[in-house]
């Protein structure tokens, strides 16, 4: 049916289509921010926050069928409507576009959420261990071969740190990356030579949703110098969606950059004391 212009197009009413698909979008938008936040500030438990999140997405995938059928119902009776049309598609589009981004990295990226410097001896979770006690939680038993030989196939780069600095220096090294990345530190012990290695525990965070994944950090001697093993795990779903792997890869980069600017303060030696010459002695 061709589209009327017997009357002004001012004088045409406001598509009921295009009205809802902009109703829709914003508040797909509001719930969106909402359920965010209910995900990093931890105001529910995983599976009803992620519900919440769900359902947002799906409200902006139903305000753009609604905003097409809008446009359809314009073309052919004349009503107005372009603009909330508009400003629906591009709220739908800026609330989709992070999650088809993660949709991509799920097709893309194997399907593993725990990855180490040393899948052999991984650096163990002690005291996070007994924080994954929650419903649904990942084991805190490292994923095993299977995983490590998928690790090996998409990210090459993640290998032991060796170092040319004592383990106590390295230990140092590591504790001042992980303050300045703002982890929530759990558990540190200082290296012990030559048996007891370092070791550090701490949460971090994934940038948007603040999905909480776990850091083990085993700073032992080698040799004259020190190896430094990282393992991140995520402590909810199956795919970590290439989280670990960044954080994991990142923090090795620093902590070779930071080895190499960082000098060294060599050990003190212990002061021997000197006795006094005996009363009555002759000085030569």
């Amino acid at each position: 049916m061709a589209r009327r212009f017997s009357a002004p197009y001012q004088s045409e009413p406001f598509s009921a289509l295009a009205t809802w698909a902009r109703r829709l979008a914003v508040f797909s938008a509001v719930a969106t921010l909402v359920s965010v936040m209910v995900v990093r500030f931890g105001f529910l438990e995983m599976k009803p926050a992620m519900a919440t999140f769900f359902g947002a997405l799906t409200c902006a995938g139903l305000s753009i069928l609604v905003a097409f059928a809008g446009l359809v119902a314009l073309w052919r009776d004349g009503s107005r409507g372009i603009g909330r049309i508009l400003t629906a598609l591009l709220l739908d589009v800026l609330i989709l576009a992070y999650p088809a981004y993660l949709a991509v990295q799920y097709r893309n990226l194997p399907p593993i959420h725990d990855i180490t410097t040393d899948p052999i001896n991984p650096p163990r979770f002690d005291t996070l261990a007994r924080l994954r006690g929650a419903d649904g939680a990942n084991t805190a038993v490292y994923s095993g071969l299977y995983s490590a030989a998928q690790q090996r196939t998409a990210y090459p780069e993640i290998e032991p740190v060796d170092l040319d600095v004592s383990a106590q220096h390295a230990f140092d090294i590591v504790r001042r990356l992980v303050a300045r990345r703002k982890w929530l530190v759990i558990d540190e012990r200082a290296p012990q030579p030559p048996q007891q290695p370092g070791h550090i525990e701490a949460v971090a965070k994934t940038s948007v949703m603040g999905f909480r994944e776990d850091v083990a950090i085993r700073i032992m001697p080698d040799g004259d110098g020190s190896r430094v093993d990282i393992r991140s795990s995520s402590r909810y779903f199956e795919h970590d969606l290439g989280s670990n792997a960044a954080r994991v890869s990142s923090l090795i980069d620093d902590i070779n950059a930071a080895a190499e600017n960082s000098v060294e303060k060599p050990a003190k030696e212990p002061r021997v004391p000197v006795k006094p010459p005996a009363r009555g002695a002759t000085k030569r």
